[in-house]
């Protein structure tokens, strides 16, 4: 080891030294646990904007329900394929996905925490995510492309300097918006909004003013990243995963036929279920029908799932189908998780890898038009 490296090691043990304690004191003071009024403030104001005429925070698509298909996923977390770099092992499934929806004529939008930039310089991340950025190009190129930036992406929205990097990336500029409301004709008489966002919204550490959000991107997330302190966001913390889901239900559930689809927690929700609620849900139906086969399989499922994450909304029964989520693209057995929308239908997909090759898999799926009509349903008999 050169005396310039050891210097250099030496020098960061001792700022970890000096700043972890009072640092980990101000991220636990000033949490990024979700607040409930914020959320819904912040989600109301935002579904809002997309109606206004001079808006540019929020983009607007109409579209056939049967005939256009849409992508959504989120949290790549591309980072600089060094040891820290989530994404790395799930590139394969990224780029063997972003192959097949542009094979497939797909509209994809990209929900946000697309690049790790709390870790990492945006010059290291375009010199190792080429391919991916030439795969979305693709998709540009068609006009079929939206980009949403996150909490760890929220350089995409603070620096001066976005639109020439983009321009460097892609070819040319393109918008970021903070969401997306698709508009979708389910038949002649019927539609449904799916509001899309990345999901930080009320998150007191990312969705404040400007100096906060430009403060959390340049100093605070790399500072807590260098000292190794956890970062206290709901990605990595179960309890703050559970509130967000929640509060994200709440204000679904709260609207008039909509559904509203975000990324941030890493933790697929299909019709405002997790997979351990929907496996506790399978299996009542299942004892039910007096199915002995499906109980056995599901109740060795269940203790499995529950390693990953124990928590169980038991209003589950109850729930309005209106929360979705499309997980992320940085799980660490390079499974890559979204949410399809294509013939009519809603659904979970898993992109894993089969004996070393991409699969795309249908976790769950359910037509747009059943969604809608039991969030109806669920809305008369609560009226």
């Amino acid at each position: 080891m050169s005396e310039t490296t050891y210097f250099i090691q030496s020098l960061r043990k001792g700022i970890r030294f000096l700043l972890k304690r009072p640092v980990t004191w101000i991220a636990n003071r000033v949490s990024s646990a979700p607040d409930k009024s914020a959320v819904f403030k912040a989600l109301t104001q935002l579904y809002e904007q997309s109606a206004q005429a001079k808006n540019k925070r929020v983009a607007h698509f109409s579209f056939l329900a049967d005939q256009t298909p849409v992508i959504i996923l989120s949290d790549q977390h591309r980072g600089a394929r060094d040891g820290s770099d989530d994404f790395a092992i799930c590139e394969a499934s990224y780029l063997a996905a972003l192959d097949y929806y542009n094979r497939e004529k797909y509209y994809y939008i990209n929900l946000g925490d697309c690049e790790e930039l709390w870790e990492n310089t945006i010059f290291g991340i375009i010199k190792h995510n080429q391919a991916e950025f030439d795969l979305e190009k693709l998709f540009i190129d068609r006009n079929a492309y939206w980009k949403v930036f996150g909490n760890h992406d929220l350089f995409w929205d603070n620096d001066p300097l976005t639109a020439v990097y983009l321009k460097r990336i892609y070819g040319k500029s393109i918008p970021i918006y903070a969401g997306i409301v698709l508009h979708a004709t389910l038949s002649p008489v019927e539609d449904i909004d799916i509001f899309c966002t990345h999901g930080h919204q009320g998150d007191k550490q990312s969705d404040g003013n400007v100096f906060s959000k430009w403060f959390v991107s340049y100093i605070w997330g790399p500072l807590q990243s260098l000292l190794g302190i956890n970062i206290n966001s709901p990605s990595a913390n179960d309890n703050l995963k559970t509130l967000h889901n929640m509060y994200m239900y709440d204000w679904s559930a709260a609207q008039n036929n909509v559904l509203l689809v975000t990324g941030h927690t890493h933790q697929p929700v299909f019709n405002s279920m997790t997979h351990l609620e929907r496996l506790y849900s399978a299996l009542e139906k299942a004892r039910a029908a007096h199915d002995a086969l499906t109980v056995q399989q599901v109740e060795a499922e269940i203790p499995r799932r529950k390693r990953e994450y124990d928590f169980v909304n038991h209003s589950f029964r109850d729930m309005k189908p209106s929360y979705f989520n499309s997980g992320c693209c940085c799980f660490e057995d390079g499974t890559i998780t979204g949410i399809e929308i294509s013939s009519g239908f809603i659904r979970l997909i898993k992109w894993s890898l089969i004996h070393g090759r991409p699969r795309r898999i249908v976790a769950e799926e359910e037509r747009l038009r059943d969604v809608s009509a039991r969030i109806k349903t669920v809305r008369e008999q609560g009226a």
